[in-house]
């Protein structure tokens, strides 16, 4: 079984000062109760927030909290000042991140003092995980609270294994993009070799954010940083579902059914379950209430609304304000529609224990999950936990993540009050026959897909990007392997280079025109080519004027336009076939079109190809640009036998017999070489790889998949090793 660190922001432990004497407990509630059953049937450990102030103690007892911590629960605190509790915790944790992830962007603080304090205690936390973190093991860091702490234990320890999930829901980029410290945000968490989210569109939100604000490529839930890639993925946190469906027949719980059936005898109960948050939509579900009991005058003295709202952030000015507008909408229901042997609404301002909770679970007729906004929310998976017999209503908001696996719920929309009166009505009136149809068909993917299937499956797949990224690891060009090859040139008498120019030679620029080459480039392909037992060779995509110009004075030979022209270092340049070129009459106003369509887009024309660049374009309107212009492009390329290629930030049309490997065998072929390099960087230069001999050294310029042996991360080093190469023996 794997080493495994849990980082969160609070430990499995309550840490409370009762009569003088500090008293540990295990923590009710939140992510630390839902691993419980998980992270103990592995060799795990916890650092988080004691939860307790540092200034309130003395220095021996934080000796103490820490020496308990460790002994009896594994965990390693981080201890907090009252300041960095009010500027991290209070400040940019809950007005500033947590409203912008859940869409309450009027609540948003932007304060640099908070973001300077959330950077800082992210460092603390660093600081621990660094310190107590064994070489092998296994780092999970859970919530918005440490969005940071990827990107800073990469800096330290680039090779960790760095799991990231998010409980909440992530923004659309529209609403993130409001953030200024978005970028960060961001680089902090692509720190983790895999990112969890509860929804895919979660997910979908987080890539739109990366590719649009750091311009990383996103594919299939990978992002390629250029350095590394990371994998991003939809994981649906469960709940520990056997301890909530049998504790239904325990002795305590089967006492406070009791209670319940005695107290509110011959009473439908609808039960909501919440933390005091303005993004659960209490106040407005008490409206739905009242309005119900309005329209519906007959269920009147037939039914309770039991609202269990759990106090939170009582220290918050709008938290304190939202409690003020919930005990009044009570007050006013119970006063308008209660009599003296009815009350209409049951109002519970506290927490309940376990036993309590599941009572009441599995005595209420219907629960009403209508939070505004959730990542998740277990209230309503617990619910149906704790229903053995099948009976009972869930009424759901669309809006949290639970509505994506819980769909036979009655679904609704929490700012539709009239939706929410008629989701009551039909809760209230389904016959038991339909409810049990429903609860078991949700109750079994429950039970199957539960809080330890969660977890095994995020390390399961934390492990496979690791070794997927290991895999690319391994193609790099160590110091030892360009060593290698260094020798290899140095023994050889007769040597081939086979370079391509754009994204190998020298970076990609938002227009093709600007990447002239330098003159140290041009100086070093000289040197390279003024070698007599060199043959050096540039294939490029470039149309043959633009290489005559930039590289006519050298003594190279060239390809042009993917293979259609060579040029052979003392000759003339040359069409490789014969090629029809009347299909880019036909073609060209598709491109025009949506050249036109798409701003910063740009089409070049080359003499028997058509590119259509998109490099300065909106990140997110260029890839549905690409979808809808492949497909428009399928008819043409099978009338016309044309390959129509996506490479980076680029569509290309060409002639199907052409591509890099027909060109580069016209060198290949003549000679007996000791020595071929190959070296590129997009989808045409794979043509170029699958070509060669065995002994070849292919290099791939990219941490993407590739034919290629090896691979460098930028241009910048591919000039780095033709150096090295051409060095003073």
């Amino acid at each position: 079984m794997d080493n495994l660190m849990l980082v969160s922001n609070r430990l499995p432990v309550s840490i409370e000062r009762r009569k003088g004497e500090l008293q540990f407990r295990p923590s009710v509630g939140g992510l630390a109760t839902g691993l419980a059953s998980f992270y103990k049937s592995y060799e795990s450990r916890w650092i988080g927030w004691s939860g307790i102030p540092l200034d309130s103690i003395t220095e021996a007892e934080r000796e103490h909290i820490a020496k308990v911590l460790k002994r009896d629960y594994n965990s390693h605190p981080i201890f907090f000042t009252q300041k960095e509790v009010k500027n991290f915790y209070n400040g940019f944790c809950n007005k500033t991140i947590w409203p912008m992830l859940l869409y309450f962007t009027e609540h948003v603080v932007y304060d640099k003092i908070f973001w300077e304090s959330y950077k800082h205690v992210n460092r603390l936390f660093c600081n621990a995980v660094i310190k107590n973190a064994r070489e092998d093991e296994v780092i999970w860091i859970h919530d918005y609270h440490l969005m940071l702490l990827p990107g800073m234990i990469r800096e330290k320890r680039p090779d960790s294994r760095i799991g990231f999930f998010l409980h909440t829901s992530f923004p659309s980029f529209e609403i993130f993009r409001l953030l200024p410290w978005r970028s960060e945000i961001l680089k902090g968490v692509l720190g983790a070799d895999l990112i969890g989210f509860h929804t895919y569109d979660y997910v979908r939100h987080f890539l739109s954010s990366v590719q649009r604000l750091l311009g990383h490529d996103c594919t299939l839930g990978k992002i390629n940083t250029g350095e590394r890639i990371i994998k991003v993925d939809t994981f649906p946190i469960g709940i520990d579902y056997k301890r909530f469906s049998q504790s239904t027949w325990d002795v305590n719980v089967q006492k406070e059914k009791n209670k319940w059936k005695k107290k509110l005898f011959g009473k439908k109960i609808i039960l909501s379950v919440d933390r005091v948050d303005y993004t659960k939509g209490i106040p407005r579900r008490l409206e739905a209430i009242s309005m119900f009991l309005e329209k519906y005058p007959e269920y009147r003295k037939k039914i309770i609304y039991i609202l269990l709202a759990v106090p939170s952030r009582e220290q918050l000015g709008q938290y304190k304000l939202l409690k003020k507008q919930i005990d009044e909408l009570v007050g006013n229901i119970n006063g308008k529609y209660g009599s003296i042997e009815w009350t209409p609404v049951l109002y519970l301002h506290r927490s309940l224990p376990f036993h309590q909770l599941v009572a009441l679970y599995n005595t209420a007729h219907v629960a009403m999950v209508t939070s505004f906004r959730d990542g998740m929310n277990l209230v309503a998976k617990e619910y149906l936990a704790s229903k053995p017999d099948g009976r009972g209503v869930l009424i759901l908001s669309e809006t949290v993540g639970a509505a994506k696996e819980l769909g036979e719920a009655v679904i609704v929309n929490p700012n539709n009050i009239e939706e929410m009166v008629e989701a009551l009505k039909t809760a209230l009136t389904m016959p038991e026959k339909e409810q049990v149809k429903r609860n078991r068909v949700m109750q079994r993917r429950l039970e199957h897909y539960n809080i330890v299937r969660w977890a095994e499956e995020f390390i399961k797949r934390l492990h496979a990007s690791k070794e997927y990224q290991r895999r690319m690891q391994a193609k790099v060009m160590t110091r030892e392997i360009r060593k290698e090859l260094v020798g290899k040139y140095r023994k050889s008498t007769r040597r081939l280079f086979l370079l391509d120019y754009d994204g190998t030679l020298v970076p990609f620029f938002g227009k093709p025109e600007e990447a002239v080459p330098s003159r140290d480039l041009l100086k070093m392909l000289a040197r390279l080519a003024g070698d007599p037992q060199n043959e050096l060779v540039l294939i490029s995509g470039r149309d043959k004027d633009t290489m005559q110009k930039w590289f006519g004075e050298l003594n190279i030979a060239m390809s042009a336009e993917h293979g259609a022209w060579i040029k052979n270092s003392s000759g003339e340049w040359e069409i490789i076939s014969t090629l029809d070129t009347h299909w880019k009459n036909e073609v060209r106003p598709v491109l025009e079109l949506f050249e036109d369509r798409t701003p910063g887009s740009q089409l070049e024309e080359k003499q028997f190809s058509l590119a259509w660049h998109y490099r300065r374009v909106d990140s997110e309107l260029g890839l549905q640009r690409v979808i809808e212009l492949v497909d428009d492009l399928s008819d043409f390329s099978e009338a016309y036998n044309l390959q129509v290629k996506h490479g980076d930030k680029t569509v290309e049309l060409k002639n199907g017999d052409i591509n890099k490997g027909r060109a580069a065998m016209h060198w290949v072929a003549r000679n007996r070489w000791d020595l071929i390099v190959a070296i590129g960087d997009q989808w045409t230069d794979e043509d170029l790889f699958d070509v060669l001999p065995e002994e070849a050294c292919s290099i791939k310029v990219g941490l993407s998949p590739s034919q290629a042996k090896y691979s460098l991360e930028s241009p910048k080093e591919v000039r780095q090793l033709l150096k090295e190469l051409v060095a003073e023996q």
